[in-house]
């Protein structure tokens, strides 16, 4: 017995007379009602992403940059004895450390726009320490891969060519 048929039964039983048209499950009407803010939250995390995506191409730019204009002192430490090893942890450091400082100042703004948001929010705090932390250590991993390359390639200078780059 299919479900239209169920409900009809139902529904004679209790008034012969009253018709029965669009029948649905209580699923499919939770479903329907939230399915605007379901699309909404879709979006919102595309959006999320592709601004993640696009904070790792900016920092890989950023210290491809930097490492681009460091080529003769990279060049130089290493011809003075520094191992590719110390190449990395100075990139990699100086890297981190502007990432973090980024990172400080916008769980800084985001704590002080809690005010704001928190009016938008149901049902949700609006200083969560768990999601803040979260954040934080995603951006920083992002930070640090996206170091990687640049950090990789400043490490495999060779101090002659670097001595004469320019």
């Amino acid at each position: 017995m299919s479900l239209r048929t169920a409900i009809e039964r139902e529904f004679r039983a209790v008034d012969g007379l009253m018709p029965v048209a669009r029948e649905k499950l209580m699923e499919q009407v939770v479903a329907d009602t939230i399915a605007r803010d379901r699309f909404t939250m879709l979006l919102l995390s595309v959006f999320a992403g592709i601004a993640l995506l696009l904070a790792a191409i900016g920092i890989y730019g950023l210290i491809s940059y930097s490492v681009e204009q460091r080529t003769q002192e990279i060049g130089v430490r290493m011809a003075l004895g520094a191992g590719s090893s110390e190449v990395l942890r100075l990139i990699f450091g100086q890297s981190m450390k502007l990432a973090a400082a980024g990172v400080v100042l916008g769980l800084a703004l985001a704590f002080a726009l809690t005010r704001v948001l928190s009016s938008l929010l149901f049902g949700v705090k609006a200083v969560d320490p768990l999601t803040f932390a979260a954040v934080a250590i995603i951006l920083l991993l992002i930070a640090l891969s996206a170091t990687w390359f640049p950090a990789r390639r400043a490490a495999a200078v060779e101090p002659v060519r670097a001595l004469r780059y320019q």
